[in-house]
Formats: structure tokens, sequence, C-alpha cells
């Protein structure tokens, strides 16, 4: 018989505090944890190695624009669904998922403000929307933000992300294209400036069209930027493509990306842009 009895421990009240969940976000680049408070106050942007987490269109508008001064465009400007597009759930009900998911009515908010005193038209894409890819309520509202801003002169800047064009369209999705670009060549006609910000990622129809028509192409850091996938384009080749492919330091160093800009300079970046084109024309 033992001397001394191993005491037996009872819960009691003392019950193990639970973890609140959403506080705390992992680094897909480096692992690390990061508080959400720290990520805010960061603009999102991993404190250790530097990763850009996705914003949102009203977060990155939050940004950059001067408060109180944005005048949003187009509101009401939905896509329909004409071809009665069917799968595991048909177009309009996945429509209606993302519009109650994310509070937008498309995967693109356009309108007109303030960047350090500097008016501009201003249009951002919201990759929680569909993959913010492009249907033909998108390339509608990103037009209609380039004619307005032909007509009163002011410069536009289009902040992308997005996986390409909406395949639920099919070609009216396509047509978007041409369309964009077209208004971007009028808005060019009249020596009126474009700033393009490639966030992460912009690929496929989006990239082929507006997003590489400005006339200053601005990127955030190791941005995934092409049209096709690495691995279509890896088989199609049948070869082995350069370290850093469609990265945004790949594309800079071939001369298609003029700046690369962390997120917290680009709004003083994008002012100083703004008074060299103002000055200049």
């Amino acid at each position: 018989m033992p001397i001394f009895q191993k005491p037996t421990l009872k819960p009691g009240n003392h019950r193990k505090r639970d973890m609140p969940e959403g506080l705390w976000q992992k680094c897909p680049e480096c692992g690390e944890v990061v508080h959400n408070l720290e990520l805010d106050q960061n603009l999102k942007v991993c404190p250790k190695c530097d990763h850009h987490f996705t914003l949102s269109a009203r977060e990155r508008i939050q940004n950059l624009i001067d408060e109180g001064t944005f005048e949003e465009f187009d509101q009401k400007v939905l896509s329909v669904d004409v071809l009665q597009f069917t799968g595991i759930a048909s177009y309009s009900e996945r429509l209606k998922a993302y519009r109650e998911q994310t509070g937008l009515m498309d995967a693109v908010v356009t309108g007109f403000g303030r960047l350090n005193g500097h008016e501009i038209g201003l249009a951002v894409m919201d990759f929680s929307f569909l993959a913010a890819t492009m249907g033909s309520a998108v390339g509608e509202k990103i037009t209609r933000l380039i004619e307005r801003g032909s007509k009163v002169r002011k410069p536009v800047i289009i902040v992308t992300a997005s996986g390409g064009a909406r395949v639920y369209e099919g070609m009216l999705s396509l047509m978007q294209m041409a369309k964009t670009s077209g208004a971007l060549a009028r808005h060019a006609a009249l020596q009126l400036p474009y700033i393009v910000v490639l966030t992460n990622p912009t690929t496929a129809g989006v990239m082929a069209s507006f997003a590489s028509l400005g006339d200053i192409i601005i990127a955030e850091p190791k941005c995934m930027i092409g049209f096709a996938g690495p691995r279509v384009i890896r088989e199609t080749t049948n070869q082995d493509l350069p370290p850093g492919f469609q990265t945004a330091e790949f594309l800079q160093s071939h001369g298609f990306v003029d700046l690369i800009v962390r997120r917290p300079n680009l709004r003083t970046t994008l002012a100083k842009l703004l008074e060299y084109v103002s000055v200049s024309r």
C-alpha cells in the first residue's frame, strides 16, 4: 500500500479558455501567425516576409482615396444569366450567394474621388467576388468609368485582380475585352493619363485587355501576372519555364512592369505620378 496517494484532479470550475476564432492569420508565404489587428495596421502586409494578403475593393478605396471624397457609380449595373448556365449551381444562384457573402453587386467598384487632392476616376476589382472574373457588368462599369473620365478630363486608375473572363457569360464576357480597350484608346487620344495597378493574381482576359494598357503599369511585389497558367504553358510548349516566371519581378526585368511598389507606399507613389503627369500634360 503506497504511503502517499495520488490526488484526484477534478476539473471543478477551471475550464480551459477557448481561443476566439478569427483573431489570427497564418502567412501562406513564411508560416508566421499574425494577429489581425497588426495586419490591418500594416495594410495586410506580413511584417516578417512582406507577403501581401488579399484586400477587398472597399479596403483598397479606403487606403487610396481621401476620406469622404469617393462617389460610387453604377451600383445597379448587374450581370444577367442570359445563357441559363447550369452546373452544380446555376449562375443566378452563384451571383446571389456572392452578393450576400461580399456585400457587392459584382466584382468591381467604380467611382470618382480624390487621391492626395488629385481628382481621379478609380475602378477596383475584388477577388472575393467570383475570383473577380470579368462579366458584362464588370466590363460595362469599367467602360463607363473610363468614358466619364474622358468626358471631364480626369486621370483613370484601375486596380486589377482577376481570374479572367467569366465563363458563365460566354462571348458576352469576351466582348468586354474589346469594349474596355476601345474606351481606353479614346481616353489616350485625349492625352489623358491611365495608370494600372496589378495585384495578385491578374490573369487571362483581364490581363489581355485593360490591365496591360496602362501608360504606367505598377505591380505589387510577387504578384502573379499572366495570360494562361504556368502548367498550361509548360504542357503546351513542352519547355521548362524560367525561375520566377509570371511574377511581377520577372515581368519588370523584361520591361512589361514599370514599377513594383509595396502596398504601404502605393498611395504616395500614385500621388507623385499624378503630379508628374499633370505637369507634363
